[in-house]
């Protein structure tokens, strides 16, 4: 059985490479919504794959981290980078380039890890991440399986690359 949470952020970005000069070389926002499907073969004790407010609590900071930031590559030119941390207090360095399809599979590794680490007393068993979607419109999303997620030629996602400012992580 499947549930599904969703999560709003709002965030800005530059896609280097990307195949329209607008998106490549100006930085721009989107208003993101972010699926997160939750897994199960079994019921817990409440008759739910996992309680609602546990799945908010244990990825609700995470996505929070990202509202009002600036998401980078953190193989951009270093004068981008210093200046998208010198004049923003609100900035994600990622190992690979922040476009849907990136994020959706850099959320499905936090989410995972957040997952694992949730608190699971009330008889869940078998809980497992079943993918994200990330919408950056309304008429666009990119989906990540865990396939993709863990898929060294997409790029490698690590946690310890994914590096939130001073000011995200004293949150």
């Amino acid at each position: 059985m499947l549930i599904r949470k969703l999560f709003k952020f709002e965030g800005a970005h530059i896609v280097r490479g990307c195949s329209t000069r607008r998106c490549s070389m100006s930085i721009h926002g989107h208003s993101y919504r972010v699926e997160v499907l939750v897994k199960a073969d079994a019921l817990d004790k409440g008759q739910m794959v996992f309680d609602f407010s546990l799945l908010k609590a244990a990825v609700g900071k995470l996505i929070d981290g990202f509202d009002h930031a600036i998401a980078f590559w953190d193989k951009d030119e270093p004068e981008y980078i210093d200046a998208c941390k010198r004049f923003s207090e609100r900035w994600v360095s990622l190992p690979v380039s922040p476009s849907a399809e990136q994020f959706s599979r850099v959320f499905f590794c936090l989410i995972e890890d957040a997952l694992q680490r949730a608190p699971m007393h009330n008889g869940e068993v078998g809980v497992a991440l079943h993918s994200v979607i990330v919408h950056e419109t309304d008429t666009g999303y990119a989906q990540s399986f865990r396939e993709d997620a863990y898929n060294t030629s997409m790029g490698l996602v690590t946690l310890a690359d994914i590096i939130f400012s001073p000011t995200i992580q004293g949150e």
